[in-house]
């Protein structure tokens, strides 16, 4: 059973918290994904196994949490993952942000800079509301959005599509990462497979020419998809992670 922390911002966020060494790791899910998915779960294990801290949540409108998920924004859930981070750690953390998690991680790069001393994004989506959904959008699609508050596009992995609104969109341009200055003065890692069908290649080579840093790698998987979840791309995930906590306790 999950444990709960009250926000704040008067949410109810669901997490899973494992004792251990630090720096404790965090995982940061993706959009509409939960802390029991595969990558989460392993992770866990992974860190119980190597006696180190670790932490899984699901975002307010995600899994266990309070609210509903056509509500939320990405401001939303990047003040979600640093409450968790405030209220549930101690100590240099490192970030392990999956898909819209590596888009929270960079943020929280930025505003809890002095927490964070490592990064591993897999799949990051930096920006993908403005660059995905809305440059994706058809004029039809942006009319409808910003007269009816919401579009509907379809899911590739729910048969339900997805609810994108308004608040999201306009939300997400308060949260862009790609337009400005993104020092990350610690240890970066990311991972990103060729054949991702929800973020393209392109996307980690400008992640990896825009941030700022002298210890930042880019990995990339030749077939890979977005979910990264094959027993090889796990054991990556666990080999970036080592590699990133190993020069973060120099």
């Amino acid at each position: 059973m999950p444990q709960f922390l009250e926000t704040p911002s008067g949410r109810r966020i669901a997490y899973h918290q494992t004792p251990g060494i630090g720096p404790g790791i965090v995982f940061l899910g993706g959009l509409k994904s939960d802390m029991t998915g595969t990558k989460a779960v392993h992770l866990e294990a992974w860190a119980k196994a190597h006696g180190r801290a670790f932490l899984r949540f699901d975002y307010s409108g995600h899994g266990e949490s309070s609210g509903a998920f056509d509500e939320g924004c990405i401001g939303d859930w990047a003040q979600d993952a640093a409450d968790v981070l405030d209220a549930l750690t101690e100590g240099p953390q490192v970030l392990i942000g999956s898909s819209m998690g590596g888009w929270v991680s960079l943020l929280l790069s930025k505003r809890r800079a002095e927490r964070i001393c490592g990064l591993v994004t897999i799949a990051a989506a930096p920006d993908f509301t403005e660059d995905g959904f809305w440059a994706g959008f058809s004029d039809a699609q942006k009319s409808e959005l910003m007269a009816q508050g919401r579009v509907e596009i379809p899911s590739e992995y729910e048969d339900s599509p997805y609810v994108i609104t308004r608040r999201l969109i306009e939300d997400g341009r308060d949260q862009l990462v790609l337009r400005d200055p993104l020092p990350l003065p610690f240890p970066v890692r990311m991972l990103q497979g060729t054949d991702d069908a929800s973020v393209e290649t392109a996307v980690a080579l400008r992640l990896l020419d825009h941030a700022q840093g002298d210890d930042i790698r880019l990995t990339l998987v030749k077939h890979a998809n977005h979910s990264f979840s094959d027993p090889d791309c796990l054991k990556l995930i666990e080999t970036a992670a080592l590699k990133v906590l190993a020069r973060a306790e120099v």
